[in-house]
């Protein structure tokens, strides 16, 4: 297993110059984010998919070979099952773009959120889902790519109380596993939403251990006095840490990952508040993170 990070931490940063440092300080793989770039905007995305040429991605992996980095794959979660029909248009095509920069530059996975139609029940959602990711699906396996979806509930996302990602828990992945049975759709498995859930993170590994093609390396921390008083349907009494700073148990996770055969990256997805604020506050939360999940490793 490698370590990386997820680039949208530092998404103000310059490519190259985010790139360099994370290759200094002993990171091994980034996931690029790569959400649409506005006009005129900078800092939305680290990786421009619709500019993505031939060229520009020779040079790229010129230089993430020069500093001894893998891409470990492209990410775009956003609703995909939007309700409007322009909206869903739009991000279908975007994730295409992605699909098109991951082939050129030869990267196997492209990360996304299956999202949900909050107009919908969760199994009338599985139709949509039919209805947006098979041709996705085909377009990406067109092009030498696999997509995979990544667990976080986006609780409230669309509305107050709903899961905003119908692909949160082990019940609806298989549902919809089950739905784009014709193509081999991965995990990007996060334990950290799976903790406040109170689902076994670690105990699911070997069901889901040929799905699980990327690890998002987030940890959770539980306010045990907030849930004790307002409950499991309220906010504030969990939140999100680097690993190392919350209650998972990554020596475990990590061991039952490579017995189960997986040897891909673990890349942290920094959402901790402690570490937020200025770029360098955040990379010290990201070598902290690296230094923690490092002493599991060979």
């Amino acid at each position: 297993m490698k370590i990386g990070f997820l680039t949208a931490a530092l998404r103000m940063q310059p490519l190259e110059e985010m790139a360099a440092w994370a290759s200094e300080v002993g990171f091994e793989m980034l996931e690029f984010a790569a959400w649409p770039l506005k006009k005129g905007e900078k800092g939305s995305s680290n990786l421009d998919v619709a500019g993505m040429t031939k060229a520009k991605a020779a040079e790229l992996s010129g230089l993430m070979a020069d500093l001894g980095l893998e891409i470990s794959s492209l990410g775009y979660y956003d609703n995909m099952l939007a309700a409007e029909p322009e909206a869903r248009r739009a991000k279908t095509a975007h994730l295409k773009k992605v699909i098109d920069a991951a082939a050129r530059l030869g990267v196997g996975l492209v990360g996304c959120f299956a999202g949900r139609h909050a107009g919908k029940t969760l199994d009338e959602n599985l139709v949509e889902v039919k209805k947006v990711f098979m041709p996705l699906c085909r377009y990406a396996a067109d092009h030498g790519v696999r997509l995979m979806l990544e667990n976080c509930p986006m609780e409230g996302w669309q509305f107050e109380g709903l899961v905003g990602n119908i692909a949160y828990n082990p019940e609806m992945w298989c549902k919809i596993f089950d739905v784009l049975d014709e193509f081999d759709v991965g995990l990007n498995y996060d334990p950290s939403h799976l903790h406040w859930l109170g689902i076994d993170h670690t105990g699911l590994i070997p069901e889901f251990a040929e799905r699980i093609v990327h690890v998002h390396a987030k940890d959770t921390e539980i306010i045990e006095e907030r849930a004790h008083r307002n409950g499991f349907y309220s906010s504030g009494w969990w939140r999100y840490r680097i690993p190392g700073m919350g209650e998972i148990d990554w020596g475990r996770f990590i061991s039952v990952l490579g017995e189960c055969g997986y040897d891909g990256v673990l890349s942290i997805e920094h959402e901790d508040p402690v570490w937020h604020g200025e770029p360098e506050k955040k990379k010290q939360g990201l070598v902290l993170g690296r230094r923690h999940l490092a002493q599991f490793l060979p």
